[in-house]
């Protein structure tokens, strides 16, 4: 059995800031904090120089990324619309702590945001993303696309049901009461924003992503 690879978590915002060397500290840390700010490095030298910069530097940064598609593929493809805003979320476990965002597609500005909540999964934290950002689009009057890597999200939003698994509970009463708005908004409004799926394997991880992974 392979040994799990060490992390070091920078907790940028939370009860307490700093680097931590355990999950369960960096937990306890953004756990029942609006608006925590956190992510995982391999090194500690790496989650150091990252507490003396600014979260947003971090979060979403990716790799350089090189499609495996052909050329042909890529072509069919094309390129992303960039007319749109791109939704995502993150959760660590399953069930686990879960925030969701919204972000312009081309500049990767945060449009909103949500969470941490204490528990949630990721599932869950896609299909609100992809509401919130259907009603922050009408709110708008736009005519902006959402993108969504979620195949998942987009049947329950279709279906106008979250069909989670996950049992209600006091602890995750406030994901549950933002689901059941969600639903509630997608059962009485209209919109006509077209929601798309986002290519990964073309374009590499959605603009919307934590960059945790």
């Amino acid at each position: 059995m392979s040994k799990k690879k060490k992390k070091y978590y920078t907790v940028w915002k939370g009860h307490k800031t700093g680097i931590f060397e355990k999950w369960d500290d960096c937990k306890a840390q953004i756990k029942d904090f609006q608006g925590a700010q956190y992510k995982s490095f391999p090194t500690f030298a790496a989650a150091k120089k990252a507490l003396k910069g600014n979260y947003y530097d971090y979060v979403g940064k990716k790799k350089s990324f090189k499609s495996e598609l052909t050329e042909a593929q890529l072509k069919k493809i094309g390129q992303p619309n960039y007319n749109s805003i791109s939704v995502d979320a993150a959760s660590s476990g399953n069930p686990g702590i879960m925030e969701y965002r919204g972000v312009d597609t081309k500049t990767k500005k945060q449009l909103f945001k949500q969470g941490p909540f204490e528990q949630g999964t990721n599932n869950i934290g896609e299909f609100l993303a992809i509401v919130h950002g259907l009603a922050f689009l009408k709110q708008h009057k736009s005519d902006r696309i959402i993108y969504t890597d979620s195949k998942t999200a987009m049947s329950w939003v279709r279906k106008k049901n979250c069909n989670s698994k996950l049992q209600r509970t006091e602890k995750n009463k406030p994901v549950y009461d933002l689901v059941d708005r969600a639903v509630k908004w997608l059962k009485t409004n209209k919109y006509s924003t077209i929601i798309v799926k986002w290519e990964t394997k073309a374009w590499g991880e959605i603009p919307a992503d934590f960059g945790r992974k």
